[in-house]
């Protein structure tokens, strides 16, 4: 694990070896973040209260996967008590309600348009983005995290297991829902494109 030996310079009270890992991990779980609860400024509290827990809880990491790993499974949880305590604030909203209103693309570090892209390429673009997210939105929250750390964010089987603490044959069966979900969800809203 190339975060190792900043890990353990962390176990050694260093602050700036945790500053390391944070700059290094931030926009990957700002986007595992913004992909599981759709809203950019909560996706940003989410990952501030996961990178504290994390630090908080360093010792408690024992190697037995990678610190992203680690890092990911944190984040997820953080994720889930943010969309709960959003659902409770805005008066048990559907997530899907909740999204229309959040469902623009988030920052340039997660979606920054190509150069060469015309203003019309660039709104169909990012208004593709904001279909699509609003499908991921609408997955069950089981079936979204594993679409979003496996198909967003290329992680193995084994290191989603790790992560959500499920068998493999539990994420690739969730995955396989999700995907069929996604894909009759993404069906139906292309018609609202053309």
């Amino acid at each position: 694990d190339e975060d190792y030996e900043f890990v353990i310079r962390c176990h050694k009270g260093d602050v700036e070896a945790f500053s390391t890992l944070v700059e290094r991990h931030q926009k990957k779980m700002l986007n595992v973040a913004y992909r599981m609860i759709g809203d950019y400024d909560e996706a940003c509290d989410c990952v501030q209260e996961a990178f504290l827990s994390a630090y908080r809880g360093i010792g408690n990491f024992r190697r037995e996967a990678r610190f992203s790993t680690w890092l990911y499974a944190i984040v997820v949880n953080q994720a889930k008590n943010s969309l709960r305590q959003m659902k409770s604030r805005r008066g048990h909203e559907s997530s899907t309600d909740m999204h229309s209103r959040h469902g623009e693309a988030p920052c340039g570090e997660c979606s920054a348009p190509p150069f060469t892209e015309s203003l019309a390429d660039q709104w169909e673009r990012k208004e593709l983005e904001a279909k699509v997210q609003t499908c991921i939105i609408g997955l069950e929250h089981d079936f979204r995290e594993v679409l979003v750390l496996k198909d967003i964010q290329d992680l193995s089987y084994e290191e989603i297991r790790d992560a959500l603490h499920i068998p493999v044959g539990t994420v690739k069966s969730r995955l396989f829902r999700a995907r069929l979900a996604l894909k009759d969800c993404l069906a139906k809203v292309w018609g609202d494109l053309k």
